[in-house]
């Protein structure tokens, strides 16, 4: 088992040498994996991964090998009784159906009824419009339907409606080695350039050369800065839930930009812009980085460029506390605002097509406080997003 694990990494492009294998074989005859699958793991990853670009590319042979390990904590995210959230059905409503189901009627209040319902109900509950459970209408638990509630214990998004989502959730990082299907995206980003000659003296001066040797008489050669792209980016990715839709292409856009673009610092968010964002999905929740910190540290000529689908509950923009994943001090909207306020050219590439824009609130919302700056993520929508970045 363990000779066909090291093959699957090695032909997955992994730079797995036999010597890394024989020492995780040396640390398993010591018993440091404990005889528990999830600590084998975490032993395997250690011995075998030396560039956490590859964490992601492993985590999908280890996957395929041990036949799709559930990494996620041991740790209960909540104080529910697991059996309560069992799932047990899925509730499949007509158009009909969910237009009859009325939402709560506002974020604070369905706060306050879920604050109620948890020091309320003692047994798990299925089929129901009012309690914590599975398969109905209530606007707490999972698989059910209702216009605006809050997800618990379900694996992931069906309707895209919730407001908040209480489950820890785990995202990857994009994968900069992807190669892209098209050179459409490089052209396009090709259009945001500003070239300029900088840094050490390495290229042939030609004229300057011949035009030195002539009026001296001798050979003098003379040397000069390559002439690079001085365009500066700070690139925002959204990343899990609904983007993982449109992982590929931004996988794409991600592989592009770094080629083009020879300055460039990336971050994560997730839905919304809000006080921190991370650079390494697997460590989101330890490794933050005050948005702040990046307001401070990189100056107003760089150009923004959110990636991200906008589509959320809208209290996740205008409400304080409205983030599906922690609960943010002030609003995303105060958050988005001061970006914009500083960085003068900011755009917004949206991967879903832009005939369902007006469909969504949240996608509204944000391409106002973009001051309409939000593009599809196109060919067009990339030329069009570079010139504006270019102007």
């Amino acid at each position: 088992m363990f000779i066909e694990f090291f093959q699957d990494l090695k032909a997955a492009g992994l730079p797995v040498s036999l010597r890394e294998y024989l020492t995780l074989m040396e640390a398993l005859d010591a018993d440091l994996a404990e005889r528990r699958v999830e600590d084998f793991y975490y032993l395997a990853r250690a011995t075998l991964v030396k560039d956490e670009a590859n964490l992601d590319k492993f985590d999908q042979v280890f996957s395929h090998r041990f036949k799709g390990l559930d990494l996620m904590s041991d740790t209960p995210i909540t104080d529910l009784p697991e059996e309560w959230l069992r799932k047990l059905t899925e509730k499949h409503l007509t158009e009909e159906e969910k237009a009859m189901i009325e939402a709560m009627g506002g974020f604070e209040k369905l706060m306050e009824t879920l604050k109620q319902r948890l020091a309320e109900q003692k047994d798990r509950h299925q089929g129901g419009n009012k309690w914590i459970g599975t398969g109905g209408t209530s606007p707490f638990g999972a698989y059910g339907y209702n216009p605006e509630g809050i997800r618990i214990g379900q694996d992931e998004s069906r309707h895209r409606r919730a407001v908040k989502v209480w489950d820890r959730r785990e995202f990857k990082d994009l994968d900069d080695s992807v190669e892209l299907g098209t050179r459409n995206i490089k052209v396009a980003l090709k259009r945001l350039r500003k070239f300029a000659r900088q840094g050490a003296a390495e290229e042939l001066d030609l004229d300057n050369t011949i035009r030195s040797t002539a009026h001296k008489g001798i050979l003098d050669i003379q040397m000069r800065p390559e002439r690079r792209n001085a365009v500066k980016v700070l690139l925002f990715f959204d990343i899990g839930g609904s983007m993982d839709d449109h992982i590929k292409v931004c996988e794409e856009l991600f592989s592009a930009a770094r080629t083009e673009f020879k300055v460039m610092e990336y971050f994560y968010f997730h839905n919304c812009l809000y006080e921190f964002v991370w650079k390494n999905n697997s460590r989101r929740q330890t490794e933050r980085i005050p948005t702040m910190d990046i307001l401070h540290k990189y100056p107003s000529d760089y150009k923004v460029i959110f990636v991200g689908d906008a589509s959320m509950g809208p209290y996740e923009i205008t409400y304080a506390g409205g983030s599906v994943e922690h609960w943010n001090e002030e609003a995303g909207a105060v958050w988005m605002s001061r970006v914009t306020d500083l960085y003068q050219k900011a755009v917004w590439l949206n991967p879903v097509p832009q005939h369902h824009w007006k469909y969504t609130n949240s996608i509204t919302l944000l391409r106002q406080l973009m001051s309409d700056r939000m593009y599809p993520l196109t060919l067009e929508g990339l030329e069009n997003a570079m010139k504006e970045l270019a102007r």
